[in-house]
């Protein structure tokens, strides 16, 4: 059974910074899943806040590009989110997701909290 873990959130200062961390176990062929982040604060729905897709092609709305980046080593069947810049709006539970075809898994989720 396939397992998505999340780690790496917490609490943050407004402007500061923080990784997230996204590992596989007992999924086979990591490297050929597209990675995705998402995020959801209470109240609102889940959003997508970055992509990467298997070949390494990145993708960010809008409105985060610049501060979120998406990375990933298909070596150690891990992924990474880096914020930047956070602010109270980023609040939100972010969830990693895994996805191939049929396949898809999703992380619990961590928790990131941004206040002043």
């Amino acid at each position: 059974q396939g397992q998505v873990v999340e780690s790496g959130g917490g609490s943050v200062q407004i402007g500061g910074s923080l990784t997230l961390s996204c590992t596989s176990s007992g999924i086979s062929w990591f490297g050929l899943y597209d990675m995705n982040w998402y995020r959801q604060a209470p109240g609102n729905q889940r959003e997508l806040v970055a992509a990467i897709t298997r070949d390494g092609t990145t993708n960010y709305p809008d409105a985060l590009k610049g501060r979120f980046t998406i990375s990933r080593d298909n070596q150690i069947n891990t992924g990474n989110l880096q914020m930047n810049s956070l602010q109270p709006e980023d609040t939100a539970v972010y969830y990693c997701n895994l996805r191939r075809g049929k396949n898809d898994y999703w992380g619990q989720g961590t928790q990131v909290t941004v206040s002043s």
